[in-house]
């Protein structure tokens, strides 16, 4: 295959920049995927050494993911695994221009509004828990739809990050920590998970969620976890079958939960942990309830007189 060629071509670059990825804290996803965006853009300039490739080259790799379908979503994405690629390789001395730095970034739809579940739909979503892991697999999915967690800061969550304030500490995007004080009803389900939790197969493993064979439970058996509840709910609530919901929805429908109950976005962007609130600020967007009662408070002071024969 090609992404061998590109392996052996660009060896100590690819390395380098793993060895940068995992420094910084970048998810196991997230590595993946930006290898994966660098190999598919070595490729095109194969056998350039990294010191010829020049903005060109960026643009027709830009082009060509174009004409291949990708949306303006990926493409950003794609040009931020180069930036960071070429950076990476900056900061460790193996370059000292960073061509991708040069391409500005694809405008993208603003407002889109994210997919969330409402209030009866996540107390559907809780009452499809079962299972033999029952108090491991509610304290997951309602650490995500009631304290806004995501899948891989559920997956990092060590004993002792739970306090006994009844607060958790969470290690987030960029190894930036938050405190979210848990509601009681939550801090209980998370106390018998964790006295009902699987004996670890190792003294020193501190994992809050361990799986059957007493190691950290993966992020992929989270994300499985929380897809085989969606999918019990929605044989329940037939009309969200062609809705896609997946583990990260979950986290939209926390914080549209926290701006119906009147949550300010300064506190939803902390309990969120963003690193921008313009990143919080569209969940202030989503909530049409509150546009329509928006508009209901208007109506009883319209004078509109009906027409007179």
């Amino acid at each position: 295959m090609w992404q061998h060629e590109i392996i052996d071509t660009y060896t100590q670059e690819l390395e380098l920049f793993s060895i940068w990825m995992k420094n910084k804290g970048m998810t196991a996803a997230t590595q993946r995927a930006y290898l994966s965006d660098t190999q598919h853009f070595l490729h095109m300039v194969h056998p350039k050494a990294l010191d010829q490739v020049g903005k060109l080259d960026m643009v027709r790799f830009m082009s060509a993911c174009r004409e291949k379908g990708a949306g303006d979503e990926a493409r950003n994405r794609k040009l931020s695994s180069l930036r960071s690629f070429y950076k990476a390789l900056i900061e460790l001395e193996a370059l000292s221009v960073n061509p991708a730095a040069l391409i500005a970034k694809s405008k993208q739809e603003k407002g889109r509004i994210p997919v969330y579940l409402e209030e009866d739909e996540l107390e559907q979503l809780v009452s499809a828990i079962g299972g033999k892991y029952y108090e491991r697999n509610l304290a997951i999915m309602l650490l995500m739809c009631y304290a806004g967690l995501r899948v891989g800061e559920v997956h990092r969550l060590d004993l002792q990050h739970f306090h006994s304030d009844g607060s958790l500490h969470i290690l987030g995007k960029g190894r930036k920590w938050r405190v979210v004080p848990l509601p009681a009803p939550l801090q209980e389900v998370l106390r018998r998970a964790m006295e009902t939790r699987k004996a670890p197969g190792q003294l020193k493993e501190q994992a809050m969620f361990v799986s059957q064979f007493g190691r950290r439970l993966s992020i992929r058996m989270i994300q499985t976890v929380a897809d085989e509840t969606i999918g019990l709910m929605k044989e329940k609530l037939p009309e969200l079958v062609g809705k896609k919901i997946s583990s990260h929805k979950l986290r939209h429908s926390f914080a549209t939960l926290q701006i119906r109950s009147g949550t300010d976005i300064r506190t939803l962007q902390e309990l969120m942990g963003h690193a921008s609130i313009a990143t919080t600020q569209i969940y202030t967007h989503i909530d049409n309830k509150q546009l329509q009662n928006a508009m209901n408070n208007i109506a009883g002071k319209m004078k509109v007189g009906s027409r007179k024969a």
